[in-house]
């Protein structure tokens, strides 16, 4: 079940130099998905039963864990990730963990969906990540207390089975399960070590919660908006731009290389559901010498729609949210933004409602998928 048969077992110890230098890790196709326990989402680590030497909240950190050898504290060295202590076993004649015996933590996804992948990275753990994992889901509406999660009448599925995994590597596990889930937990057997979770899937949105909004941003991603292409992903991802909330500094947003020739650069969009829009924002937070210079935004109804231009190729300011009121509203499934010639917007917003035919079928999988 590991993205690299090779992986399982320990890693070289760590010989100086760059950290990564001997990392293990493979081309993991479902990581072009959102990662659902994002904690720019709301995902969270609810609890754990033992964190002994690393906090069980590293474990959704953003960006790739750090290494500092000489960083000890009072109960050891000190880990970027979740690391519990060693198991012993009942006895001196039993002194090894029986088997059975693991650790656990509750991860809150922030956005309940359909898992496509999960990512157990080892990273910087050589000699002390777990000897397997395994990963159960359920779903559970509204916001259960970790007591509740624990409960005899909470249903677990089974994710991951109990797989060995690697130390120092992104341990890869593909996952077919077609259901919505909105909580998980992670075990490592018997003990150890584990750097970052990533959770990559596809939101599944509350359609109830959304038919109360009324009106609300359709191509969030909260809301199960996603991005389906890009024309150039070279400094950062264009689902940033779908992202909750403000940018915070330059690399929270998309940002392409520069152009040389006549083209343009473009992301394309799927909306939550087909939804009526009625107005937009394009905002540059913190690209300033960088931004794009025009932008125009079109949609198409459904797969084999013709794109519509909804905002006509019009003037940016670097470092500004930009706020238009489109004329009549405009009906689609999809969306795309264009930026000339090129450079990179933070966010684009798309204000609007579900049409009746939208919240039908957003309905409809939301109860196929047990949600």
């Amino acid at each position: 079940m590991t993205a690299t048969t090779s992986f399982t077992g320990d890693a070289n110890p760590y010989g100086g130099g760059d950290p990564y230098a001997d990392y293990r890790t493979a081309d993991l196709p479902f990581t072009r998905y959102v990662d659902l326990a994002d904690r720019r989402l709301g995902g969270a680590v609810v609890a754990a039963n033992d964190e002994f030497f690393a906090q069980r909240e590293n474990l959704l950190l953003p960006g790739p864990a750090e290494f500092d050898p000489e960083r000890f504290g009072h109960k050891g060295k000190i880990m970027d990730g979740w690391e519990t202590r060693r198991r012993r076993g009942a006895d001196a004649d039993r002194p090894w963990p029986a088997a059975d015996d693991h650790d656990w933590a509750l991860v809150r996804l922030g956005a309940p969906g359909v898992i496509r992948g999960i990512v157990v990275d080892t990273a910087h753990f050589r000699g002390n990540y777990p000897q397997a994992v395994s990963v159960e889901g359920a779903s559970v509406p509204g916001s259960p207390s970790p007591e509740e999660l624990l409960g005899d009448d909470v249903k677990w599925t089974t994710l991951v089975p109990r797989t060995p995994v690697g130390g120092h590597a992104a341990n890869g596990f593909p996952v077919a399960t077609e259901q919505r889930f909105t909580h998980l937990r992670v075990n490592q057997h018997p003990d150890g070590g584990i750097a970052r979770l990533r959770v990559h899937g596809e939101v599944v949105p509350d359609p109830g919660w959304l038919a109360v909004l009324g009106a609300f941003d359709v191509v969030a991603l909260e809301n199960g908006g996603r991005v389906e292409d890009a024309s150039d992903l070279f400094y950062s991802p264009a689902v940033h731009t779908i992202q909750p909330g403000r940018s915070r500094k330059m690399d929270d947003g998309w940002e392409t290389r520069r152009r040389r020739d006549r083209g343009n650069d473009w992301i394309r969009y799927r909306l939550a559901a087909q939804a009526r829009i009625r107005a937009l924002e394009i905002d540059t937070a913190y690209l300033k010498g960088n931004s794009a210079g025009w932008a125009s935004v079109s949609v198409k109804d459904g797969d084999d729609g013709q794109w519509t231009e909804i905002l006509p190729r019009t003037r940016l300011q670097p470092d500004t949210n930009h706020r238009f009121v489109l004329p009549e509203p405009a009906v689609g499934t999809h969306a795309r933004v264009d930026i000339y010639p090129d450079g990179g917007i933070s966010r684009l917003r798309l204000f609007g409602s579900l049409t009746e035919e939208g919240a039908s079928r957003l309905t409809a999988r939301h109860q196929e998928l047990g949600g």
